[in-house]
């Protein structure tokens, strides 16, 4: 496991295309797991504050997740417990309108096979398009998968982005936080104790 972190962590596979974005940096992956995690989160990518920081999620998605989860900042970084792996381990960069990038496809196609043969997570937390598009093949929106979560559930819940961006989907949506979080709440307690 501590070889593939490292190699995750000295990935430069996406240093020429990162060169080429509006933000012009370099690649930093952020590799967050050890094994027996026992919840895994799959996000999209690593935002410019994670890449500056080296924390995943150490920004308000960051809060919103761990509010929506009902854990503390301690226990969510605690690698032994939970696994944090996104579609792609760096932040991407902003095209020209200084838009989020999407997650590089190789990053999956080159690390997510390996992520996925050394963890068994008994819950895994599947946020956003990109990772539910992955990981169930689905081919439906976010809003879709989501309502269907209990197609998934208890082993793998889909979850929208926890971006402020998605307030508005939060309003339109109120059974996302009447069913899903509490449901989120009470798996996490039950997997992480």
């Amino acid at each position: 496991m501590h070889e593939l972190t490292e190699a995750i962590a000295e990935c430069r596979l996406c240093s020429a295309a990162f060169r080429a974005t509006k933000s012009g940096h370099r690649p930093r992956p952020v590799p967050w797991f050890a094994p027996g995690a026992r919840l895994r989160i799959i996000g999209q990518a690593p935002g410019l504050r994670v890449h500056e920081t080296g924390l995943p999620f150490n920004d308000r998605s960051g809060d919103r997740l761990r509010n929506w989860m009902g854990v503390d900042r301690d226990t969510f970084y605690d690698r032994d417990r939970i696994a944090i792996t996104p579609m792609a381990f760096c932040f991407p960069g902003y095209d020209a309108k200084g838009s989020d990038l999407p997650p590089p496809r190789i990053c999956a196609e080159t690390w997510a096979d390996r992520v996925d043969g050394v963890l068994a997570p008994e819950l895994t937390l599947l946020i956003g398009g990109y990772a539910q598009k992955h990981h169930l093949g689905t081919r439906t929106s976010v809003t879709e998968t989501v309502a269907g979560w209990r197609d998934h559930a208890p082993a793998i819940l889909p979850l929208p982005h926890p971006s402020w961006r998605n307030t508005a989907w939060l309003r339109k949506n109120p059974w996302f936080e009447d069913d899903l979080v509490p449901f989120l709440r009470m798996r996490v307690a039950e997997v992480i104790g």
